[in-house]
């Protein structure tokens, strides 16, 4: 009965179309930010702050990232890994060439060069589509972190290869590097994280995102309408490519604290394709949802595991990881294509009617 729209009334297109049309949606969304900004910090200890909430504000960028291109765009992309490692290594670069320079400068402008470099890799979207297309971006992806592994340019010339992200203030708080405390750290993913993810909502409301799913949904027919294939997908790479490397530079900053190549491979990828899959193509609570399932699920397998065999071996669970998230995958593929965020869709559909027939 709580979820009833009786009464709300719209008087404007403007209202109508609003992000959250519904007052029960938007209350919601408040609750949900109150108690992030109010009551995790407070309650959480270090150990969740650092391996569950931190974790997934850092995919869910760039899961939004993907989805943008994949679920709203259509165009599937296997590079986010690589992606991901230039919002990193360019965020390094540039914290270390320019001391002075603000980081949340640093993190915008490693997103803005990651965008170049997105724009490079899906020129061939604008004659191959589908799978000739997954296999063009995995090209990227091995291109990009082998360039990064061979020139220790990006690395500042280190002998192992592994170098830690600077320590970098915002208003006297340090933020990154070994100095920030893990709530300092959660609260800045958090701030940046739900004001991009805004920020996404709006561009795929507008003009924009809707050539993108007009190209998605029949390029052919989108053509034929006026839209430009050409400013549309590549549109699409730029901005994805631009969440996704302010999602490497947040992994390498505020997460791990060091810049690894190693750590951007093509199972990072593949991990971010999942949380897309699971969580829903195209839309962007499905991005939240699937980091938040793809991030819980081995921690939930381990403890399990262990509770039934404290004996058992890692690699084993870590086999049993991959088993259950390539059934996972089929399931909801099968079921439930559009993933998590449809059945909340379905379980919002229910409330308005309950507790009438369906």
């Amino acid at each position: 009965m709580f979820y009833r729209e009786t009464g709300q009334f719209k008087t404007s297109y403007a209202a109508d179309q609003s992000i959250f049309p519904i007052l029960q949606d938007k209350i919601g969304v408040l609750l949900i930010l109150a108690i992030a900004i109010c009551v995790v910090p407070f309650v959480a200890d270090n150990y969740l702050l650092e391996t569950i909430f931190v974790p997934v504000l850092v995919f869910s960028m760039a899961a939004i990232g993907l989805n943008i291109l994949t679920g709203y765009c259509g165009q599937l992309s296997l590079g986010t890994g690589g992606f991901m490692a230039c919002g990193a290594f360019f965020s390094y670069k540039l914290a270390t060439a320019f001391p002075e320079l603000n980081i949340v400068l640093v993190f915008l402008l490693a997103g803005a060069g990651t965008a170049v470099v997105g724009v490079l890799f899906g020129l061939p979207s604008l004659r191959i589509k589908g799978f000739y297309l997954a296999v063009a971006t995995l090209a990227a992806q091995f291109f990009l972190v082998w360039m990064f592994n061979k020139f220790g340019w990006w690395t500042n010339y280190s002998a192992s290869g592994v170098i830690s992200a600077p320590p970098r203030e915002i208003f006297g708080i340090v933020v990154t590097g070994s100095g920030a405390t893990p709530v300092v750290k959660y609260l800045f993913l958090l701030f940046a994280v739900a004001l991009l993810a805004l920020v996404a909502k709006n561009l795929v409301r507008s003009r924009i995102g809707r050539s993108w799913m007009a190209i998605r949904d029949m390029d052919i027919a989108a053509e034929i309408i006026g839209i430009r294939p050409l400013v549309a997908k590549l549109s699409a790479f730029a901005i994805s490519s631009f969440y996704i490397g302010v999602a490497g530079a947040l992994w390498a900053f505020v997460y791990t604290g060091s810049v690894e190549a190693l750590a951007f491979e093509i199972n990072r990828s593949f991990q971010v394709l999942f949380m897309i899959i699971l969580g829903g193509l195209g839309s962007i609570l499905g991005s939240f949802l699937g980091a938040i399932f793809i991030v819980l699920l081995p921690i939930a397998l381990n403890v399990g595991m262990l509770a039934i065999d404290s004996t058992i071996s890692v690699a084993l669970v870590s086999h049993i990881e991959f088993m259950v998230f390539g059934a996972l995958i089929i399931f909801f593929l099968i079921v439930e294509p559009h993933g998590l965020a449809r059945l909340w869709q379905i379980g919002k559909e229910k409330l308005r009617l309950w507790p009438f027939p369906y």
